[in-house]
């Protein structure tokens, strides 16, 4: 009898072990969709060596509800046909723009079609830092593999009340 009770204490153990190593597997690699940029775009360097602000690259953060993310327009205001650095990056980035393609960014942030999100108004109107939404992005080397802050409604209400502005429905539900 003994034996039967040691065999099942390890069986057991043995069970608690896999389900507790899934576990961990999932929640380090699996809870979360990390997005993977086709240019691994170095926001530093471009703030702190060409001394650019994010308003030079997202053209219309002021002027329209969407920001945009820059692609090759912008882009090749800056670079052309010879590298400027010597980063294997700046190659994927001549090798979109001589060949006239966009870049096929991947999209972090996404609002639900029911839901009326501006930047233009958050910038603007609300003059908050882009920061308070997407990090600290001028020490950032990569882009971001996942939103830094999660466009839900408990997080716009709260935001909406420490700003004192309005978190009536209508204003942002369609």
């Amino acid at each position: 009898m003994l034996k039967s009770v040691i065999q099942n204490s390890r069986i057991i153990i043995s069970v608690f072990t896999a389900v507790l190593v899934i576990v961990v597997v999932w929640a380090v690699f699996g809870s979360t969709n990390k997005i993977i940029q086709p240019i691994q775009y170095n926001h530093n360097v471009h703030i702190e060596v060409a001394e650019l602000t994010c308003l030079d690259c997202h053209v219309n953060v002021e002027k329209m509800p969407k920001a945009t993310i820059p692609n090759i327009e912008v882009c090749q205001d800056c670079h052309s046909d010879e590298p400027i650095s010597e980063s294997p990056e700046e190659e994927k980035l001549l090798k979109y723009i001589s060949e006239g393609n966009h870049i096929p960014w991947k999209q972090i942030y996404n609002i639900p079609d029911h839901v009326y999100f501006s930047h233009q108004r958050h910038v603007t109107i609300g003059e908050l830092e882009c920061s308070l939404c997407h990090g600290d992005v001028e020490n950032m080397t990569k882009p971001a593999a996942s939103p830094v802050w999660i466009p839900t409604m408990d997080n716009c209400i709260e935001c909406h009340k420490q700003h004192k502005v309005t978190y009536d429905c209508l204003a942002c539900h369609r």
